[in-house]
């Protein structure tokens, strides 16, 4: 009986000793888990600035380890403060990718597949703009209700949030849908939604304790002004190409 009470109590251990793991690097713990999540969303970024498919499976990966990284605390996995927007994001990234995977591997195999890119940039128009910041606003004040509401249901006895706290995962839960579905379309503009979330997210990041966010924030800060760059020169391309074809005269047979 004493062996069988062991091995349940460490079968029902193992969720936390696998959020736990990690070393610690003065007054903070670095976990593993959320390290390695963030080095392989590092990697997705990185094939998304070079238009290939891989971005997506890649970032799902990653989505599901940061899962349980920033959703372990809800559930007494340890005393980490529980982000929801964090958590919450991650379930959202999937179903998006899902989309975004779908949509490049179809441009890609009309454009004749191989080593084709799987997008063309473009910046997007009045009514995308209007209705992308419009919907960015309203789904942070609505997701800040929930998140709230969330809280008082399950309140966390190792932490006190301030009122900011909401607004900050809210925003940051909503931009990051936000960013990702602009990605997905081709728009130049996903990486301007980026760095609005990683203004907030840096912050947010120290502030709770996620150290390794944090540091994939500012890493994600510099990163995307490179690939907002590349994005925008490759829509010039375009642009500049479909001038020609317009003001080339067509050959009569």
């Amino acid at each position: 009986m004493t062996a069988l009470a062991a091995a349940t109590v460490a079968s029902q251990n193992l969720f936390q000793r696998m959020i736990d793991a990690g070393v610690d690097i003065g007054p903070y713990r670095l976990h593993w888990l959320e390290l390695l999540g963030v080095l392989i969303g590092v990697a997705s970024a990185w094939y998304g600035m070079k238009r290939a498919v891989w971005a997506w499976p890649v970032g799902i990966v990653a989505n599901v380890m940061l899962f349980f990284v920033y959703v372990g605390a809800a559930f007494g996995a340890d005393q980490r403060i529980p982000l929801f927007g964090q958590s919450g994001r991650q379930v959202f990234f999937i179903i998006v990718s899902l989309y975004g995977w779908y949509r490049w591997a179809q441009h890609r195999r009309a454009t004749g597949g191989g080593g084709a890119p799987a997008v063309v940039p473009r910046w997007m128009t009045s009514r995308e703009r209007l209705a992308v910041g419009a919907g960015w606003l309203l789904g942070t004040v609505v997701v800040h209700e929930a998140f709230v509401a969330l809280w008082n249901l399950s309140p966390n006895p190792f932490f006190t949030p301030q009122w900011w706290f909401y607004w900050c995962d809210a925003w940051i839960f909503v931009g990051s849908i936000v960013a990702t579905y602009s990605m997905a379309r081709g728009w130049n503009e996903f990486w301007l939604a980026w760095i609005g979330v990683d203004l907030v997210g840096v912050p947010l990041g120290f502030a709770t304790g996620y150290v390794p966010t944090s540091v994939m924030y500012i890493f994600y800060g510099m990163f995307v002004l490179y690939g907002f760059s590349q994005w925008v020169k490759l829509t010039r391309m375009a642009e500049h190409e479909r001038a020609q074809r317009a003001t080339t005269p067509t050959a009569v047979a």
